[in-house]
């Protein structure tokens, strides 16, 4: 019943405090009156008197704040405008409508001038005001009879993001109101912390009040993200779950780098990481929730000197992250001001203490890149096989995959490191039962006992959790996982507890719940019962305190309940059982009396219901007697229940008296919950550390249960000490993973490519579109995070050093809220690769600079690959741009690898194999069509790719190369010559500075080809000449005129003069390269020329060649090929193009055909020659060659 609820309260709370309200200055601000609300952070609920003296002081106090309004106004406006901009997000259309009717003017934004809308002292709003002013940015719900209300500002919030609807409906003149059921509180305080929002709730004392008094109110707790409201727990029959903890984190920079500082207000906790890079603060940023985001004004400083943060450089990548973010600037003390921040936004007193939990950064590997979290599903994204999920099995959930997730984003130190491994090899090898790892959020436990809400189910799991901590120590096969797990926990929790303590600290707590707590297997407590009550009567009351605590502790308070039972029962029997044993006795058809001795669940009683049993005539009968005494039956508030219920004096007493008993026996039992709470208290941190260790040994049997049905192994860990610029050692400093297949096959189930991989240094790795390049970094970088973590890898055998960072880039995609570019945000990750790397850095980069134009993205990769050369890191770096191998790289130790291929029936497909060497083929044509490209597209693509050359896409164009080195990698480049550039249109440039075998030809015009050519011929093997083929394909050489004259004048003169020019033009090339040793032995050039209806011979199959086609129009088509036939067939089978004539060189090797088609091109419209494809010698990259002796010597 009601009536008895605010008597069983007094029991359960301190004694009443009369207080006093005085308005005082405290460091220039202005503190309203709190009373009659007495606010108490965790849990200490003191009721508000309201004396007539306490009346007069808010009545004085009142007439003060009148006096300090604008004051007031002034101080609060900031919080004024934190809420207006919330208001402004707001969408619903019944939440617009009531911001329609806020008024800025004060904290609850009620205007009052509305109805329900007055401030005047001794209303609700005014003492809801005085809460806001204490917690001004927390959403305010206040019990209200069966409802948690809400006005102003708060009511729009509960709209919005509760999905309630507005109280009065949407009444235009009245303030704005909305509220939920009292059952319905947990939901919707859910839903608010679920969207970021702190709640604080205010509570009504439940019971009697004066006529025309007030209900006392006080706070009664906060619901903050990932910190529910646990207010009336310890009395309750169930468990609350705690997400995982929400910190308010702050950002700042300095000469080291960034900073990210976490603080947990429910553990009284913060940490410090420095050092961070941009991408590991915007993956922190992303991965971890956050309550409220301050950023320091340092932060406005970038490297560029501009005042606008995220203008240029470093710092845009986390000025994009926290645009979209609610965030605050925040000064001074990055430490020291954050914390400021998070007491003011908590209400907590100044000299409240935070426990620095920060572990050393030094010797720890950097934070996990931003990159590479979103390219092994690190953090959910789309299309990409997330590592975390296959790491553990499905039925792993909570907390131990948490800690998985925070251990591979920020992997441990070495020694950290090797304690993981030992414990899961060690997991891996037991045969005995284990326990079930009872896991607790270490902010449970502290907001619950600190608090006092722990109920006894919540100490029950306290009991397990130091109870499987004693099993790990005492059974002999566990108790050395016990002792490795012992510094992953330290490192976890902040906290260094040595094995010996940990374990006597466990046996205390396990000892002394036990002798407090009725524990699950224990003989049950029954609960009272008589014949003539109803057993459910008796259960639901005296279930809410039997059953908690062992018995011995309420003997009294038992008794006291079973007297009361008695007479309860002898009450009932003495006045309602006469009655029903009378109704009982009539039998009399359908309208005859009824009548029962009934439990009125709703108010907790027993009573008499029934009807027609009234005797019409009194006649002194059996049960007369009692029918006169029975009264109607009333609630706590005094109304008739029905028509039907009925007591009498003597039963409202006794059961009155059970009620009362009863308040008192959960009174004792909740001060022994809160007494033991109070004992825990001493003991958090053991508790905590506790927690964690179990959590950890959770996720890590998990782990090895999955890697082992994954058949995974665990790799050998070394410590890497290698330094930039240190000598390289091939047997110490390398990686070595053997059967590596990609984490997302199952390889028990036989579907995964292998690979091995043995890395040294850098290697450069091509391969066809589909290959595995992708693939192929994605399974090195996860087994290496695993490795370094002290995990199980997805390989038959791995040796991992212990890289102090990973770092992966894959493809790069715009940012348009940034406003950059792909390549804007490929170069920004870049930046951080190539400033963060050393020489114990995995850099693994993918299709390094494809987002620009191919010449100056060439040279960028190439500088880059030879600052990470020179760093001297562990690496990979994909590419499809081939001409990487012509740049004259500064390169020592650069290893080219590639992803192999196969024929199958005629077609050119990826093997997936991990190779030595260089791979040209893309299988781009072949890619676009399983894709699903039209055909007609693919036909036109080849047409123009043939038209093009293959040069374009395999080769990049160092224009008039003028010699070459192979440096200690392997890599061969062409050298830049300025006689080669020449600039477009003009026609009356010379050749300079060139020679044919010591002669000079300086002097050498247009028109003096021909004369030159007559006067310093070599020898009759380089005179121009052709080659007719006849119709069966036997060809011969001729020089008959017939052939020549076949052609047309201008045709054959055009031809000729062509012929004349490719000659000395290619002989002088071949020469310098002779003298410079890029070529075994000296070419003699042999111009031939294919008349329309002639063929190439067969001897050019198979052979390199340039060749010069006529074209209609008269203009001469330049290119080179390795399949003379088959590119004249596809060039004649064009419309209008079937009888065009050509001529062509062979030449030692593509690489030399390449290097000539260039030179070609840009030389022949210098001499006055049309060409069609002159704008291919434009592109720097067009033409570019790998020009080796080893090519050139099988040529020839």
């Amino acid at each position: 019943m009601h009536r008895f609820a605010s008597k069983s309260l007094l029991f359960s709370l301190p004694k009443w405090k009369a207080l006093t309200v005085l308005f005082r200055l405290s460091n220039g601000r202005f503190n309203v009156p709190q009373m009659p609300l007495y606010c108490s952070r965790y849990g200490e609920r003191t009721i508000a008197f309201r004396a007539q003296r306490l009346q007069k002081s808010i009545i004085r106090a009142t007439k003060r704040s009148k006096a300090s309004k604008s004051f007031l106004q002034g101080e609060d406006h900031a919080h004024i405008m934190w809420w207006q901009e919330r208001m402004d997000k707001c969408k619903k259309p019944s939440c617009v409508q009531l911001v329609k009717r806020l008024k800025y003017s004060n904290l609850l934004g009620l205007d009052e001038s509305l109805r329900s809308g007055s401030l005047k002292e001794g209303t609700l709003n005014c003492e809801l005001l005085q809460v806001k002013s204490k917690f001004p940015r927390e959403v305010l719900v206040c019990r209200v009879g069966e409802f948690y209300e809400a006005v102003g500002f708060d009511a729009c919030i509960l709209v919005e993001h509760a999905g309630l609807n507005p109280m009065s409906g949407l009444r235009s003149d009245t303030v704005p109101r909305a509220g939920c059921p009292v059952m319905n509180l947990r939901q919707t305080l859910d839903d608010l912390t679920r969207s970021g929002y702190s709640v604080c709730i205010v509570e009504e004392v439940q019971g009697p009040t004066q006529a025309r008094s007030r209900k006392g109110r006080f706070i009664s707790g906060h619901a903050h993200p990932g910190s529910p409201y646990v207010y009336g727990l310890a009395g309750a029959d169930l468990e609350v779950d705690f997400p995982e903890p929400v910190p308010v984190v702050g950002v700042s920079h300095s000469a080291k780098g960034y900073c990210l500082i976490s603080v947990i207000e429910t553990l009284k906790t913060y940490s410090i990481e420095d050092g961070l890079t941009e991408e590991a603060i915007v993956t922190k940023l992303r991965t971890r929730p956050h309550h409220h985001l301050f950023l320091h004004i340092s932060l406005r400083h970038n490297c560029t000197g501009t005042h606008r943060w995220g203008e240029f450089g470093e710092g845009g990548l986390l000025w994009g992250e926290c645009t979209d973010k609610n965030f605050e600037w925040f000064d001074g003390s990055p430490a020291d001001g954050l914390l400021c921040k998070v007491r003011d936004l908590y209400g907590l007193d100044k000299e409240e203490i935070f426990r620095n939990v920060t572990v050393s950064s030094e010797k720890r590997p950097q934070p996990l890149y931003l990159g590479a979290a979103t390219q092994i599903g690190c953090i959910p994204t789309e299309g990409i096989p997330s590592l975390l999920k296959i790491l553990l099995p499905s039925s792993c959930t909570g907390l131990p995959v948490i800690y998985m997730r925070d251990l591979l984003l920020n992997p441990p130190m070495y020694p950290t490191a090797l304690s993981i491994q030992e414990s899961c090899k060690l997991m891996s090898n037991i045969s005995c039962p284990i326990p079930e790892f009872t896991v607790i959020p270490a902010t449970k436990l502290v907001k619950l006992l600190e608090s006092k809400e722990a109920n006894h189910i919540e100490f029950c799991r306290i009991k397990n959790v130091v109870d499987d901590v004693l099993y790990l120590y005492g059974k002999s096969d566990l108790n050395p996982i016990l002792q490795s797990l012992l510094d992953p926990t330290w490192v976890a929790t902040g906290l260094k507890i040595d094995c010996e303590s940990l374990v006597n600290e466990c046996r205390l707590v396990s000892h002394r719940i036990g002798e407090m707590i009725s524990l699950q297997g224990e003989r049950v407590q029954a609960t009272s019962s008589v014949p003539c009550i109803p057993g459910e009567f008796f259960e639901d009351v005296e279930s809410s305190w039997k059953g908690r605590v062992k018995e011995i502790h309420t003997e009294n308070a038992i008794k006291e309940v079973e007297r009361a039972a008695e007479s309860l029962s002898l009450a009932v029997t003495e006045d309602f059982l006469p009655i029903v044993q009378r109704v009982k006795a009539v039998m009399s058809p359908h309208g005859g009396p009824r009548g029962d001795i009934t439990y009125a669940k709703e108010h907790e009683a027993v009573w008499f219901k029934g009807k027609r049993f009234v005797p019409s005539v009194w006649g002194g009968t059996p049960g007369e007697e009692q029918i006169k005494r029975l009264i109607p039956a009333t609630d706590s508030k005094g109304k008739n229940v029905g028509d039907e219920w009925f007591t009498t004096e003597k039963v409202e007493v006794a059961l009155n008296r059970y009620h009362e008993a009863n308040a008192r026996a959960k009174a004792v039992v909740m001060d022994i919950l809160r007494g033991l709470s109070t004992e825990m208290q001493i003991k958090i941190n053991v508790l905590v550390y506790s927690s964690m260790l179990l959590v950890i040994a959770k996720a890590l049997f998990a782990h090895v249960s999955e890697g082992r049905r994954r058949k995974w192994v665990f790799p050998t860990l070394k410590e890497f000490d290698r330094s930039a610029g240190s000598t390289l050692s091939w047997e110490n400093d390398y990686m070595e993973i053997v059967g590596l297949s990609p984490y997302w096959f199952d390889a028990a189930q036989g579907n995964a490519i292998q690979n091995t991989v043995k890395m040294h240094s850098l290697f450069i790795l091509t391969g066809p579109n589909g290959g595995g390049k992708s693939s192929l970094l994605r399974s090195i970088c996860a087994a290496a995070l695993l490795g370094i973590c002290g995990l199980m890898v997805p390989a038959v055998s791995a040796v991992i050093p212990h890289f102090d960072s990973i770092m992966l880039h894959m493809k790069s995609y715009d940012s348009p809220a940034d406003g950059k570019s792909s390549f804007q945000m490929e170069m920004s990750e870049l930046r951080s690769i190539v400033t963060r790397a050393t020489a114990r850095s995995l850099v693994l980069v993918d299709e390094i600079c494809r987002g620009t134009e191919m010449w100056k993205g060439t040279c960028i990769a190439g500088s880059i690959l030879e600052t990470l050369d020179n760093i001297g890191c562990l690496g990979i770096v994909s590419t499809h741009i081939h001409a990487l191998f012509n740049l004259p790289l500064a390169t020592k130790n650069i290893v080219s690898k590639a992803m192999g291929t196969e024929k199958v029936n005629g077609r050119t497909k990826p093997t997936w194999k991990l190779i030595d060497g260089i791979c040209r083929e893309s299988l781009a044509f072949e890619t676009a069509q399983n894709e699903g490209i039209p055909e007609a597209i693919i036909r036109r693509a080849e047409e123009l790719y043939l038209t093009i050359k293959d040069a374009q896409t395999d080769l990049e164009k160092i224009d008039g190369a003028k010699g070459h080195r192979t440096h200690q990698s392997g890599i061969t480049c062409l050298y830049d010559r300025s006689d080669c550039l020449r600039p477009e249109g003009n026609e009356s440039s010379s050749f300079e500075n060139v020679s044919i075998k010591g002669t000079d030809i300086d002097a050498l015009t247009s028109n003096g080809l021909s004369k030159y050519e007559d006067d310093h011929a070599p020898h009759d093997s380089m005179k121009f000449r052709r080659l007719c083929v006849t119709n069966e394909g036997c060809g011969e050489s001729s020089t008959s005129s017939s052939h020549v004259m076949s052609l047309s004048a201008e045709r054959q003169r055009l031809l000729q003069n062509a012929g004349r020019a490719v000659t000395i033009i290619c002989q002088r090339k071949l020469n310098e390269l002779y003298v410079q040793k890029c070529i075994a032995a000296l070419a003699e050039i042999s111009c031939v020329t294919v008349d329309s209806k002639e063929q190439p011979p067969p001897s050019t199959i198979g052979t390199s060649s340039v060749y010069v086609l006529v074209r209609p129009d008269l203009k001469l088509y330049v290119g080179q090929t390795d399949d003379l036939i088959g590119r004249v067939r596809t060039h004649r089978s064009s419309e209008g193009m079937q009888d065009v004539p050509f001529l062509y060189v062979v030449v030692p090797g593509r690489s030399v055909a390449c290097l000539l088609e260039t030179l070609l091109i840009n030389q022949l419209p210098l001499q006055g020659f049309h060409l069609s494809n002159k704008a291919d010698g434009k592109h720097r990259n067009f033409g570019t060659c790998h020009l080796t002796l080893e090519g050139s010597a099988l040529a020839q």
